[in-house]
């Protein structure tokens, strides 16, 4: 009798701790197990109650993803019998209750259901029934995802869909991600997603200028990180946008460029649009509309402006058979009217040429000054007394001998010669002839005839 108390009493004593550690008197680790195929599993047990001091009983039993159930395992504390179906395939640890598979295939998919009952040694009380439940997936891993493109071709904006497709050959569960120029694409009014198996597709409907760029798919599964597929690229025809004319010279305020007089200014017309545009530049000046050049880069010289001219660009794209415009005011700075003139008639005189000229003609000026001063002739004037012409050899003059005709006063112009100072001495008119007969001095002998000839050259 004592022996029989002192057992219930332990009996009582392991209930009450594992009353307080816990209620659970089993338990499993990991209730959810991803499973390569052909790779073994262990549904893992773990018990909370002294083997010793009680009595098992249960089993394990396989319920497929189809609803058919199969006990896998009956057993004992003592016993133990294995389907005959599973027994190479299974593996049943004791004393945990521990259930191994082996080598796992689709058919291994399911629940796995562990009942188990309870009861401590020399107790009255009821059975303590446990039970749990282990799902296992078993996949296959995903193989590298291929992705094609419909049409293979490139799509006009607003007019064409498109269809991606990407599948994999093996894999189970799995999952596809689509991505765009790396970045994840998700569900809208023009995306559509569908799948089927180890097949997913992206509809895109209709095609839009965002849509152009590089698409991959990634697949994935529980087992196999995310593999990418290879990139395709859908070219999408759009166009014109953000059509706009642009110059590095001049000054820009809203649509008026204004430029200096003189000035060779480029503007060019750009959008985005895929092909290229075709641009024509269009003058609206004098209420005449007329086409003056073909070509993205216009070329105006501002001296052929009588006046603010308008300009129009316009941008046609070929495919998408779309065109935009846009215009805008050229006006030409006028510093002086004269300047202004000269422009436009074409010149290119610059302030800098404008400083030469005048010291060149300021220079020359001078030059001429001292040129004229140091070259002009040296006038003498001298009187000639009263006294017979016969003693003062007077010059010959043809048909004419009356000495008082010679009375007045003469000029000696002298004009400078190789011996001037040495030669041309005039201290008498007595050496007049002599110093005429040297070719060092030249004079010229002038007759100044005074109103009263002999008074005013006597007194």
């Amino acid at each position: 009798m004592e022996a029989t108390g002192r057992s219930a009493l332990n009996v009582c004593c392991v209930l009450l701790i594992l009353t307080e550690v816990s209620s659970e008197l089993i338990h499993i680790p990991s209730l959810v197990h991803h499973v390569i195929e052909g790779k073994p599993v262990l549904l893992s047990v773990e018990t909370r109650y002294p083997l010793d001091d009680v009595d098992i009983q249960g089993t394990w039993s396989h319920t497929r993803p189809s609803g058919t159930r199969t006990t896998l395992v009956t057993f004992t504390k003592e016993t133990t019998i294995i389907n005959m179906m599973y027994r190479k395939h299974l593996v049943f640890k004791e004393p945990n209750v521990s259930l191994e598979i082996r080598k796992l295939n689709h058919e291994d998919e399911g629940d796995y259901h562990l009942n188990l009952n309870i009861q401590f040694h020399n107790q009255t009380g009821p059975v303590i029934k446990e039970e749990r439940t282990v799902h296992v997936t078993v996949y296959v891993p995903v193989s590298s995802p291929v992705i094609q493109k419909s049409p293979s071709y490139a799509v006009v904006e607003d007019k064409a869909n498109a269809t991606l497709t990407c599948s994999v050959e093996r894999g189970t569960r799995v999952v596809f991600q689509w991505l765009r120029d790396n970045q994840a694409l998700g569900a809208s009014n023009r995306y559509h997603f569908t799948q089927d198996n180890n097949t997913t597709t992206l509809f895109i409907s209709t095609v839009r200028k965002e849509d152009k760029g590089t698409y991959h798919c990634v697949a994935s599964n529980a087992v196999s990180q995310g593999l990418p597929s290879r990139a395709v690229d859908l070219n999408v025809y759009y166009g014109p946008y953000n059509l706009e004319v642009n110059s590095d010279q001049g000054l820009r305020t809203g649509e008026v460029f204004t430029i200096n007089p003189g000035e060779l200014v480029f503007f060019e017309c750009q959008a985005d649009s895929n092909p290229p545009n075709s641009y024509v530049w269009i003058s609206k000046s004098r209420n005449a509309t007329q086409v003056i050049y073909e070509g993205p880069r216009l070329e105006v010289r501002s001296y052929k402006l009588a006046q603010a001219e308008e300009y129009l660009c316009r941008a046609f794209n070929n495919v998408t058979q779309k065109q935009d415009e846009t215009q805008f005011t050229l006006v030409v700075a006028k510093y002086l009217a004269g300047k202004e003139k000269h422009i436009q008639e074409g010149s290119t005189f610059s302030p800098f040429a404008a400083v030469v000229v005048s010291s060149v003609f300021i220079i020359g000026c001078m030059l001429l000054f001292f040129l004229k001063k140091t070259c002009s002739p040296k006038r003498v004037l001298m009187s000639i007394y009263n006294r017979p012409l016969s003693e003062q050899k007077r010059p010959h003059r043809s048909g004419h001998e009356d000495a008082t005709e010679d009375f007045g006063i003469y000029e000696f112009v002298s004009v400078p010669g190789k011996m001037e100072s040495a030669q041309a001495s005039c201290r008498s008119l007595a050496r007049l002839e002599s110093v005429q007969d040297m070719h060092t001095t030249i004079y010229d002998v002038i007759r100044h005839d005074p109103e009263t000839p002999s008074h005013s050259l006597l007194e």
